[in-house]
């Protein structure tokens, strides 16, 4: 870790909740916070951060890292897999670079491992998440929609997975589908 990460672990609180279990004014701090972190944060891609588990660093009363949980079933070569997949993943701009979205992540891997059989994410930032233990997937990526599957050859080399127990012998280079859902499907 930098100086800077090592710092903010001294100054961060890490705090874990469902999103039921949150008030509206912390949601909507969490969505502020994301507007800001992203050029682009649709309104899809806040849906898709609600119904599981949030962990934000809070450093005072201020959120200045998310990182969401939310079950879904993901299919390796027609096994289902019960996941938890990880959505809205920031860091407030003026405190990127602290460590910050590792410590979250961390946290969340933790959520996952306690509650899941496989964690699973979507993203172009692949070597942050190299270093904190996922793996890419390496084969192709398919989406269920009523129930047939279509190819979304575009996700591919964008998905990323973390194995262990019962899943550490998952193959990543195998066939992986996700259930269809509003907004992008990874």
């Amino acid at each position: 870790m930098t100086g800077g990460a090592a710092t903010m672990v001294d100054v961060a609180e890490i705090r874990t909740f469902q999103t039921h279990q949150a008030p509206s004014e912390l949601l909507a701090e969490i969505r502020s916070l994301l507007l800001d972190a992203f050029e682009e944060f649709t309104d899809d891609d806040w849906a898709h951060a609600l119904g599981g588990i949030h962990v934000v660093a809070v450093d005072g009363e201020r959120v200045v890292a998310h990182g969401a949980v939310v079950p879904r079933v993901l299919e390796v070569d027609g096994v289902p897999w019960t996941t938890g997949y990880v959505e809205a993943v920031g860091v407030h701009p003026t405190r990127q670079g602290e460590g910050l979205g590792s410590l979250v992540v961390a946290e969340v891997a933790d959520v996952i491992r306690s509650t899941y059989r496989l964690g699973g994410l979507c993203t172009g930032v692949h070597a942050f998440y190299d270093g904190l233990g996922w793996d890419r997937w390496r084969g192709p990526t398919w989406v269920r929609r009523d129930g047939v599957d279509t190819r979304t050859q575009e996700e591919d080399g964008t998905v990323m997975v973390l194995r262990f127990d019962a899943s550490a012998s998952v193959d990543p280079t195998a066939r992986i589908s996700c259930d269809d859902r509003s907004g992008d499907v990874w």
